[in-house]
């Protein structure tokens, strides 16, 4: 369930760092701080998706609740774009469902616990 949950996270991680270099490429001289601060912020993130998926596949349990967090914040975006167009809030959402289910499932709870090793 961890490399499951880790898989996806880092396509969502890919995601954003496509995302941010697309921002990249689409700033205009009357949005530059706009444009570049966009950029850094979804690189940032992407950044952080990347490295506690990797650290969640190696087993450290501190990297479960920052995925927890972000995968909640993605349902809150899935969401804001619920409507318009039809298929993009289920796009969203069932890869944050799946990665909570997958995080919060009790065999991921007694594979991260201190005293097991994973």
């Amino acid at each position: 369930m961890l490399l499951a949950a880790a898989a996806i996270v880092t396509i969502e991680g890919l995601a954003f760092a496509v995302l941010g270099v697309l921002e990249l490429t689409s700033v205009s001289g009357d949005r530059v701080g706009l444009g570049v601060g966009a950029t850094l912020f979804l690189l940032l993130v992407a950044a952080g998706l990347l490295g506690a998926a990797w650290r969640v596949a190696e087993g450290d349990a501190w990297a479960r609740s920052p995925l927890v967090f972000a995968q909640l914040i993605v349902l809150g975006l899935a969401w804001n774009f619920r409507g318009d167009p039809v298929w993009l809030t289920p796009l969203i959402a069932l890869p944050a469902i799946i990665v909570l289910a997958c995080l919060l499932a009790p065999p991921t709870t007694r594979a991260l616990r201190d005293d097991q090793p994973v």
